[in-house]
């Protein structure tokens, strides 16, 4: 059985990557612009011998114009270049399917055909542990996840610092606070912030989001509340409801899942002013009520770390065995800069959100994070002192 399901892979491979018309080209180019790739990256052509197979193990499916379509969109880019060769397999992303996902982790792993199996999100780490521990001569990769990292010397963890995007967002929101020639924006200066849990990675993005906002004016103040799971956007929405009725937010961030969209949701029943999505492009993503008071998102480009993880790899750069932590430099993260961003964000903030992306670029600012040493203490101090 494992045997014709490595035929059958291979020959989708085939299928996947033969006969492709101009006018498919330019609606895989289309894509991946949409999910955030630069599609010029890693595009110089490599001899045969480099060239590396690779599988991408979708545990859900594409078309979710977030993750899962940004890691396709760059791994195309690489196909392009000819530096590997790709095969997509979608696991499907019900309870039902569960159980395949390990299932096929094994299968690839035992057919010994891949150079590098490519998988992601908080979903996979157990079912990755176990088959990448029974398996240490395959080599894996995981974006989003950390949970067992370097812990097995053939995984490597592809993460984001959170608390780079923070610093660019919270620059942006704090400047857009400012504005009241903007609708929905009121003269009080506070932002909000709704975050899955009181942890670290929930407080790096809140640490950067309070510290680039008060680099704009310190006397801004933000109200940071905490669903505590991921998925309530009951929670969230009246978390919202509080902070633009007794607050006064006119912008609250969401970070924390679906729950956070809960926000959004608020925002909108009460006509009390903006929202900024996460990790993906959510103007793309949430209904057109939602997107419509949508001004941006903070992205996680996942296509662009993988290009540069096979820049580094091709280079002979061992990373293996590691944590990486991917911010601006490295084309890690970014901000939504069209649709509603271009219509209501005036040139001066532009620019200013530009300066403060450069600045963090070549470390002229350097973002505090909840991953340093005592620093989730000192990211929950800095919130209780700009609480309104």
């Amino acid at each position: 059985m494992k045997k014709a399901l490595a035929v059958a892979l291979s020959l989708t491979m085939v299928f996947t990557m033969a006969g492709c018309s101009s006018k498919k080209e330019t609606k895989e180019t289309e894509a991946k612009t949409e999910a955030g790739v630069e599609t010029e990256a890693g595009t110089e052509k490599t001899t045969s011998e480099d060239v590396k197979n690779v599988v991408y193990l979708v545990n859900g499916n594409l078309g979710d114009k977030s993750f899962f379509d940004s890691a396709k969109a760059g791994l195309d880019a690489l196909v392009e270049a000819g530096r590997i060769t790709l095969n997509t397999v979608e696991m499907g992303g019900t309870d039902a399917d569960q159980p395949k996902w390990l299932q096929t982790l094994y299968e690839v792993a035992d057919s010994e055909e891949y150079d590098l199996i490519v998988c992601g999100t908080y979903q996979m780490p157990d079912y990755l542990k176990e088959v990448a521990t029974a398996y240490p001569d395959q080599k894996f990769l995981i974006f989003d996840d950390d949970t067992y990292a370097g812990e097995n010397d053939n995984v490597v963890n592809i993460v984001f610092k959170q608390n780079d995007l923070g610093y660019i967002v919270g620059t942006f929101a704090g400047l857009m606070t400012l504005d009241t020639s903007v609708e929905r924006i009121n003269e009080d200066k506070v932002i909000g912030f709704v975050g899955g849990y009181d942890s670290p990675v929930i407080n790096d993005f809140m640490d950067g989001y309070i510290t680039g906002a008060q680099a704009v004016d310190p006397d801004i103040k933000v109200d940071v509340r905490y669903t505590s799971d991921y998925v309530d956007t009951a929670k969230a929405k009246e978390y919202g409801i509080s902070m633009v009725n007794d607050s006064k937010c006119d912008i609250i961030w969401g970070v924390a899942g679906n729950a956070g969209n809960g926000a959004a949701e608020a925002i909108l029943e009460t006509n009390g002013g903006w929202f900024i999505g996460v990790d993906s492009d959510q103007e793309l993503t949430l209904s057109d009520e939602l997107a419509a008071i949508t001004l941006t998102s903070g992205l996680k480009n996942v296509g662009n770390s993988l290009i540069w993880f096979f820049d580094e790899w091709d280079a002979g750069n061992d990373l293996f065995g590691q944590r990486v932590s991917l911010g601006i430099v490295e084309g890690g993260v970014g901000i939504v800069t069209d649709k509603n961003y271009d219509t209501y964000a005036s040139d001066d903030v532009k620019a200013a959100v530009d300066a403060a992306i450069e600045a963090v670029s070549n470390g002229d600012i350097v973002v505090p994070s909840a991953f340093d040493e005592g620093g989730n203490e000192a990211a929950q101090e800095l919130r209780d002192t700009v609480r309104p």
